[in-house]
């Protein structure tokens, strides 16, 4: 494939949205609305196609950030404190309660627009937990694509979405970001897009790390395998702060087909125990007074939990089973009528196979497959690879700046959600300290986003211009890979084994196995040092070289080589920022086996950034501020 047959399309906008997940559909929603307010365009690209786009796109079986505020029964307080308490003492109250304080409005919006929530006999919403409440999610994200879409069709010639276009680079003036560029992954067009201001929502990163599923089961994961770090790479090339970088999250999921475990915890009840059926959160309780006082918290923080389970592993104690059997049988124990007990039992079964069915149907048919009835007989759990997700019990990404009402001076710099750089936002995935935000949440943050980045386009209306030298340079760095296949692809007679490039493949392979063994992966027990950390660290210096050197020989090899790319940076500014913090604090998460213990002199923000015009990076301390402004 010849990169010199691509043809250059210029697009103008005032607001640019990157994603088409929850927050980029929350974004386009809000956007359609203010920017019809002030005559301004809303331009929205997507890397899929939004109705199946992020990481709702198998759908869900419960709304995980629900407060119910006109109940009384919560309040926004109750909320950051929960958030910060899992996050063991590290996030940021003013971006947590700004979403906390709007996302029950997004949450009816859903229900108005079709998507069927669990009710009770009053007409009440069914929780999963405090915070979750049950729906038939299988359609969530088509429901809520169909409406952003919608908002934007709604605006004609002033709101517009691509999809199917893989954005790589930024575009920037100085210290203002003024665009993006990227590729169709259908067609030979290079794209340049030119806007006032530019909302970052294109996810988080999976396969950094070795994953768990390999051979016939690549590419399995809990999180999206196609969110590869592209939100990390677009706001460090920008020259933003990066916040949290070492927050990393390792969910415990139904081992090999990621089954969620949310539904057996909080609406079944059910317990998980060793291959003894001892209960090891009853067990090893003390281990817990050790991470006081977010350890002796109730509920204790996810990453405590997968550390009770990993020092029964090291014992010897494994499997861990989430004892399902039990957990239905105790609920209907003590129903006296037998045919009531008979009837409870059989929808409690339905229940428990729908969790999957809406959600990670790889599930119900790991289960068929392996002649497991879960009302009869626990299933094994396991903790997967490592990912970066900030919307869910991770925090890594973007260090923004909070609403002005709510935030401490030096959290706020003149609109919500802009990142460091001048006219570049981020929601979702892509911005960092506000964890449990999950898909209400993000698309809330979204909304958030958009409206203040359109605030930015109407108080900074003049419009960069990008000198055409600078958009040739961009897009040969960009289909480079092509070019370096089509000069050595005959070579040898292989071509995926050739001395003068890489394939994305092996490069992807090369990645994992550094962070794996190195940035404490899965296969060494999420244990990690400085001495490692350096070495990885000499490993992706030499990543970096070789990737001069990836070559693709289509459109989707293209896509690959700058995933790869992107999951590098992301892995990169990991390893720098973990390295940073001398101490434990997400054990369960990664343990610094050099430094142990949490240390109250790290109790704060672990902050990153790259210098574009240096190359060099500068670590930073920032001050976790222990509640919002009120």
């Amino acid at each position: 494939m010849n990169p010199d047959n691509f043809e250059t399309i210029h697009i103008d906008t005032d607001l640019l949205i990157l994603g088409g997940g929850m927050a980029a559909c929350g974004a386009a929603f809000e956007a359609a609305y203010w920017a019809k307010k002030n005559n301004l365009k809303v331009t929205l690209v997507d890397k899929a196609a939004m109705e199946r786009s992020g990481a709702v796109a198998m759908g869900l079986s419960a709304i995980n950030m629900y407060l119910g505020l006109k109940d009384g029964k919560n309040s926004v307080e109750d909320y950051v404190n929960y958030v910060k308490t899992d996050l063991m003492g590290i996030a940021r109250d003013d971006l947590v309660a700004n979403i906390a304080r709007h996302v029950d409005s997004s949450v009816h919006l859903f229900e108005k627009w079709g998507l069927p929530i669990w009710k009770d006999d009053e007409g009440n919403y069914v929780n999963e937990g405090r915070w979750q409440v049950m729906i038939h999610g299988e359609s969530y994200k088509s429901i809520v694509s169909e409406a952003a879409k919608n908002a934007l069709r709604d605006m004609g010639e002033k709101g517009e979405y691509f999809e199917r276009i893989f954005i790589t680079e930024p575009i920037m003036e100085g210290n203002r970001c003024v665009g993006a560029a990227g590729f169709s992954v259908r067609e030979n067009k290079f794209y340049i897009f030119k806007a006032k201001a530019v909302l970052d929502t294109m996810g988080g990163a999976v396969h950094v790390f070795r994953p768990r599923s390999v051979g016939e089961g690549l590419g399995r994961s809990w999180y999206p395998p196609f969110n590869s770090g592209a939100s990390a790479y677009f706001t460090l090339k920008a020259g933003a702060e990066m916040t949290c970088q070492e927050v990393r999250f390792v969910p415990v999921r139904f081992k090999d087909s990621y089954g969620p475990v949310g539904a057996w915890f909080l609406l079944f009840k059910a317990k998980a125990t060793n291959a003894k059926g001892e209960d090891y959160m009853v067990t090893r309780a003390s281990e817990l007074e050790k991470w006081a006082p977010y350890g002796t918290a109730k509920p204790t923080p996810a990453n405590l939990r997968n550390y009770l389970m990993l020092l029964e592993l090291e014992e010897g104690n494994g499997p861990i089973y989430m004892q399902t059997g039990e957990a239905i049988k105790e609920m209907v124990a003590n129903i006296p009528d037998e045919k009531e007990a008979k009837r409870k039992l059989k929808m409690l079964e339905s229940e428990a196979w729908e969790d999957f069915l809406d959600m990670t149907i790889s599930q119900a048919l790991n289960w068929a497959a392996h002649n497991i009835m879960p009302e009869k007989q626990p299933s094994e759990i396991s903790a997967c690879e490592p990912y970066f997700i900030s919307s869910h019990s991770g925090a890594s990404g973007a260090w923004i700046s909070g609403p002005e009402d709510l935030a401490p001076s030096n959290h706020f710099w003149g609109y919500d959600n802009m990142t460091t750089i001048r006219g570049l936002f981020a929601a979702g995935d892509a911005s960092g300290a506000s964890s449990h935000k999950f898909s209400s949440g993000s698309f809330t943050e979204g909304r958030i986003a958009a409206k203040a980045a359109l605030a930015f386009c109407v108080d900074n209306p003049e419009t960069a211009s990008i000198d055409e030298a600078k958009v040739q340079e961009i897009k040969e760095k960009i289909l480079q890979p092509l070019a370096t296949f089509e000069e050595h692809k005959d070579y040898a007679n292989d071509e995926d084994v050739n001395p003068n490039y890489i394939k994305p493949r092996m490069f992807m392979f090369r990645l994992q196995k550094i962070m794996d063994e190195y940035a404490g992966g899965a296969s060494v027990g999420f244990k990690t040092s400085k001495a490692l950390l350096d070495k990885g660290l000499e490993f992706l210096q030499y990543m970096k070289e070789d990737a001069e050197k990836l070559a693709a020989s289509d459109l989707n090899e293209l896509m690959r080589c700058w995933e790869n790319i992107h999951r590098m940076w992301q892995a990169e500014s990991h390893l720098r920022t973990i390295l940073f913090r001398e101490e434990t604090r997400w054990p369960g998460y990664y343990f610094r086996t050099d430094f142990p213990e949490m240390k109250e002199d790290w109790k704060c923000f672990a902050n990153c950034k790259w210098d574009p015009g240096t190359g060099e990076w500068e670590m930073v301390r920032r001050e976790v501020m222990e509640e919002s402004k009120k």
